[in-house]
Parts: structure tokens; C-alpha cells; sequence
């Protein structure tokens, strides 16, 4: 019988093209004209898992896009390992910013991947991360070294919110109950270094607008005797951070916890090149909070940003307008002891507060999550730890992650599990952005890596 690694070799052709199957359904949750698309990638996802030696696969419902479960039994007296991951991406646009179309998958070399990388959106997040661990439980059937029990939860909302997980989880205890939660939703710090995020920001995401006169004026005529929306939210955003880039939200730090200096320390031991961060983004400074690294400004500081903001006239040409109203889209990244709602409502008032007179303020919640922080004391993280260092010949370094999972404070409040977030891909992976890509060399050793999780989960339990 050969080997995991030899397995791999001989299929990794296979591997990646079944992927390009998958990436080629644009899977976009957010935009309703892409439901059937969305449907039809569930639908792929559970026939990969039957493909892959799964005893059952189904489709389940929910008010929103369905969720793909599946598993593999070994026996009643082995431990479980529930694999969570998302077969929703996020929208492509600008599409003109790609250099291929993002739902037709190509190879093409990068400074930071001179093996190849795979472009297109959901290459990393998530479709090729999770799609590892199908192919990890095909490697260890064939291999004839699954040591325990496999449960997979996969969904189609993780980039709209995970609106309806909660109640999944909650109707479906019973047929989730597993020992560890197993996700790789998340980034490694280079390839040559691996790492494993300990910990996660929570999210709190906001839209607001602000209405101004009771239609679009003209510029000329009523410019500088009405107040102008668009105007009026810049001054309104710009006033959310003070001169040392510290939100203004009355009682935003308030549960922030500082980290002390010899954790300061520890986490900084990250390797981290400045010159290089912004040589990749282009920028000619860092900026931030005054009197953090990037490092800590990234992993363990809240947040507040803009994600998008529109009004008036954006056509081509030029349109003298003063506009009846204007849109943002805000997001803030939490920590531990900040909550969303706590968040949330602070914000709002806030921002109701900084409106003058003369523009009415409407300030609406999409979705948030909780901040999470993981042991890197548990067995299933020594596993986790032990899998990344016979694989890459070099113990992984817990780091922080900036992103959000909100899955994951979930399935410790509704489950009362734990989760190993088992990321592989790469920060300059442009996840959210144009020109998605994953590595070639980071999908086939994820595959490679996964089930040496598994064996040592399996033998840290004996």
C-alpha cells in the first residue's frame, strides 16, 4: 500500500483539477442572482465528500444557502474530529482589477509563491482550504490510516455573516457532537515558517446613512445653503479617530485588555519584515494606533473602517449635484471582553450623536461575531503543532489572527468545542480582493498535513 505522501504525488493532478471544478461555480452568497450558483456548489461539495469515501453526505437546508454535512464512522470508541469550512466567496468586483476572470482558474508563478498559485476568487478562502480536507480524508481511506471518526459541517454563508449557523448548531447538537473542532480558514506567516493562529477578532459590521435634503439638488443653486450628505459623513467618519488613530467611540476600550510587556514581546517574536509589508502593499508608511507594532495593531487592537462609501453622482462625465443622501459600510475588528452588541450599540449612538442639524442619521446592523482565543495547551493543539513541524521541519509559532470566524465562538457556546484554526494559506493572498490566489505548494501541503493532525490527535489520546 503506499504511502500518504506518495498518494498525493501520484494525484496531484487530480487534486488540483477537481478544485478547478469547484472554482469555477461562483459560489457569491451575498448577490441573490448567484443562488443557484450557490446551490450548485453545495451540491458538488457533497458529491466530492461521497467521491472521497464518505459514508453520508446530505444537504440541509436552512432559511438561507444550504449546509453540506457529511461523515466517515471508524468505530464507536474513537475520537471525532468535526472539519468545518465555507463554500461561499465573496463577490469579485472591480473585475476589471483582475488579470484573469476570477471564476476561471489559472496557474501563474508570484514572488511569494514561485511554485505557482492558483488565481481566482475562493481559491483561498475558502474553497481550496477546505477542499484539503476532502482530499486528506480520500488520502487516509486509500492509505488505510484514518485513525478516527471524520464529521464535516460545510456552509454557504460564512461571507454574509453565518446568519443561520446558530440555529443549525442548536437544532443539530446531536448529529455535530464531535471532540475538536478542525477549521483552516486562516494564514500561515510565510512558507517557509509555519503557524498557527491562537487567536481571532470579532466583528461588528455597520451600514449608515445620511439623508440630507428630501431630493437631489442642484449644486449651483443650493450648494453652501444646504448641508450636503456626502460632505457631512466624511466630516462625520473623520471625526471616529483621533490624531493618534484611537477610535473615539466613548467606551469603546473599555473591556480591552492590555497585554503585558512579556506578551508583547512573545507576540512580536513573529517574524516581520516592514520594508517588505509595505513594499508588497505599495505604501510608502505604516499607519495605526500610536504605540503599537503591526503586528499587535493587526492581532490583538480593535478596529474601526471603512469598507465603502457612496452618494450623488458617480457616473461618467460630471453631473452637478448635490445629493439627497449618502452610504458607508463600517466594520470593527473586537478583542477579547468587547462583545458585538456592546459594539454595535455604542457605535450607533455615537455616530447619532456626531450628526449637525441639518441631516437625519439611519444606522443599520448587518452581522458580528466574538472574539475567540485558543489554548495552545490542549492536546488537539500539541497535535496540531506536531502535524506542522513533521511536515514543514520546523515548529509552527501561535500567532494572532486579525480576521474573524464568528463559527467559532459559536461552536464553543452552542457545542462546547474547541477549534484548531489550521490555516495555510498566505496574508498576501489577496483574500477580499482582486487577484485572489492560493499556492499550489500550500493546497498539496495542506493535504499532506492534515492527516498527520489526525494521527497525532489520535495518539495524544492514548
Amino acid at each position: 500500500m503506499s504511502t500518504q505522501r506518495d498518494y498525493i504525488q501520484q494525484n496531484k493532478d487530480r487534486f488540483l483539477n477537481e478544485l478547478f471544478e469547484l472554482l469555477r461555480i461562483p459560489s457569491v452568497s451575498a448577490d441573490p442572482k448567484f443562488a443557484p450558483d450557490v446551490q450548485r456548489t453545495a451540491e458538488a461539495v457533497k458529491t466530492s465528500l461521497l467521491a472521497a469515501g464518505a459514508d453520508h453526505a446530505e444537504i440541509i437546508p436552512t432559511p438561507g444557502h444550504p449546509i453540506v454535512y457529511g461523515e466517515k464512522r471508524m468505530g464507536d470508541n474513537l475520537p471525532t474530529v468535526l472539519v468545518y469550512g465555507h463554500y461561499d466567496v465573496q463577490p469579485p468586483d472591480p473585475l476589471e482589477l483582475w488579470t484573469s476572470p476570477p471564476f476561471e482558474p489559472v496557474i501563474r508563478k508570484t514572488d511569494k509563491h514561485p511554485d505557482g498559485a492558483i488565481f481566482a476568487r475562493g481559491s483561498c478562502d475558502d474553497k481550496g482550504q477546505m477542499y484539503m480536507h476532502v482530499k486528506a480524508l480520500e488520502v487516509m481511506l486509500k492509505t488505510g490510516t484514518l485513525p478516527c471518526n471524520v464529521k464535516f459541517m460545510i456552509e454557504g454563508e460564512e461571507e454574509v455573516g453565518s446568519a443561520n449557523l446558530g440555529d443549525f448548531l442548536r437544532a443539530h447538537k446531536e448529529k455535530l457532537k464531535a471532540d475538536v473542532i478542525l477549521i483552516s480558514d486562516t494564514s500561515i506567516i510565510a512558507n517557509d515558517t509555519p503557524s498557527i493562529d491562537v487567536g481571532l477578532r470579532g466583528l461588528s459590521y455597520m451600514e449608515v446613512e445620511v439623508t440630507g435634503p428630501n431630493r437631489d439638488l442642484h449644486s449651483g443653486v443650493y450648494g453652501g445653503a444646504v448641508a450636503n450628505p456626502v460632505n457631512i459623513l466624511c466630516k462625520m467618519i473623520a471625526a471616529l479617530h483621533d490624531e493618534n488613530n484611537r477610535v473615539t467611540i466613548p467606551g469603546f476600550y473599555d473591556n480591552v485588555t492590555e497585554l503585558t510587556a512579556d506578551e508583547r514581546a512573545e507576540l512580536n517574536r513573529a517574524p516581520f519584515d516592514v520594508e517588505e509589508y509595505k513594499r508588497d502593499l505599495d505604501i510608502a508608511d505604516i499607519h495605526g494606533e500610536k504605540g503599537y507594532t503591526t503586528i499587535e495593531r493587526t492581532g490583538v487592537r480593535p478596529t474601526l473602517d471603512v469598507n465603502g462609501i457612496w452618494g450623488g453622482y458617480t457616473g461618467e462625465g460630471a453631473k452637478t449635484v448635490l445629493p439627497s443622501k449618502a452610504f458607508a459600510k463600517i466594520s470593527m475588528r473586537l478583542v477579547p471582553n468587547q462583545t458585538s452588541k456592546e459594539i454595535s450599540d455604542k457605535f450607533a449612538a455615537h455616530f447619532n450623536n456626531l450628526a449637525p442639524a441639518g441631516v437625519k442619521v439611519k444606522v443599520s446592523y448587518h452581522h458580528g461575531g466574538e472574539p475567540v482565543v485558543v489554548s495552545t495547551h490542549s492536546a488537539a493543539y500539541r497535535a496540531a503543532s506536531a502535524a506542522m513541524e513533521e511536515a514543514y521541519g520546523k515548529k509552527p509559532i501561535p500567532t494572532r489572527g486579525g480576521g474573524s470566524i464568528p463559527i467559532v465562538a459559536l461552536f464553543k457556546s452552542v457545542l462546547g468545542l474547541d477549534s484548531i484554526l489550521f490555516g495555510f494559506g498566505l496574508d498576501s493572498d489577496a483574500l477580499h480582493s482582486p487577484n485572489e490566489h492560493y499556492g499550489v505548494f500550500n493546497y498539496l501541503k495542506g493535504i499532506e498535513t492534515i492527516p498527520l493532525f489526525y494521527k497525532n490527535y489520535v495518539n495524544e489520546g492514548k
